[in-house]
């Protein structure tokens, strides 16, 4: 069979539609955390430079990016505001950040809510402790599943099948060198984490850094989201106040609060 096409027949061309590149220039600013030159964005994305400038240019006019005048790169202020409406139509990030405020003033500590971003755990909400303790995570911050506490329960009610594919391509080494990578390993943690209401993970992502996170489970028992407190690592196991015993009831609160207890 020959494989010539056809007069005819119209060639298929690949080509990026200016929206995935929009995407692709958010998705960068996400994951750097910092604003950055149309030079660099255009390097990482692999996108001709006059491709990019000119998306960005039609992106700042309509507020979705900000151009500084050094001529650097940043999320606008439309965006901003659609994230507020959408985080007020979300009922489980309302119900988690009312129990938020109350965990960081009964604990004194930094609390996070996190969820699951495709193969990464991202930190929806956070309010910080009355203490001195420094977390370099901030709302918006990704990280790989197997670096943290949250990301072993957000996709510990998964199939062990499911869980083996996810940890095979998204494990990744963390900067300390402390965080499991063995998909086998990682999968059988999260059902236990999952089943025990708990997961703490200390020195894995950070050094002398430790997160105790509990899940917030549906009636189905999926986890859709995770309170869980920041403290250093040589709190963890303190009793006054029991931090442990918080974070769970911090959890089953939100539970209550969505009509999702079992």
């Amino acid at each position: 069979m020959s494989n010539i096409l056809s007069p005819t027949e119209p060639v298929r061309r690949t080509r990026t539609s200016g929206i995935d590149r929009a995407l692709q220039i958010f998705d960068y600013l996400q994951q750097l955390e910092q604003s950055a030159t149309a030079y660099e964005i255009a390097r990482a994305v692999g996108a001709p430079l006059s491709t990019i400038y000119a998306i960005i240019d039609d992106l700042v006019e309509k507020d979705l990016l900000d151009r500084d005048s050094n001529g650097l790169i940043w999320f606008g202020p439309r965006l901003y505001h659609y994230g507020l409406s959408y985080a007020r139509s979300l009922d489980l990030l309302s119900a988690a950040t009312q129990e938020m405020h109350e965990l960081a003033r009964q604990s004194g500590e930094t609390v996070q809510i996190c969820g699951r971003d495709q193969d990464m755990m991202v930190v929806l909400a956070m309010e910080d402790g009355t203490g001195q303790f420094n977390v370099s995570s901030r709302v918006g911050s990704r990280s790989p599943l197997n670096w943290t506490a949250s990301g072993r329960l957000l996709v510990g009610h998964l199939p062990h099948a499911e869980l083996l594919e996810i940890f095979a391509r998204s494990a990744r080494v963390s900067p300390t060198g402390r965080a499991e990578t063995d998909p086998q390993v990682l999968a059988d943690n999260a059902h236990e984490a999952l089943a025990q209401g708990l997961s703490i993970q200390a020195g894995e992502s950070d050094y002398a850094v430790a997160c105790i996170a509990a899940p917030v489970l549906d009636r189905a028992g999926h986890c859709h989201a995770t309170m869980s407190i920041v403290v250093p690592e040589h709190k963890v196991q303190q009793k006054d106040p029991d931090l442990i015993a918080l974070v769970r009831t911090s959890a089953r609160r939100v539970e209550s609060r969505l009509g999702w207890l079992r």
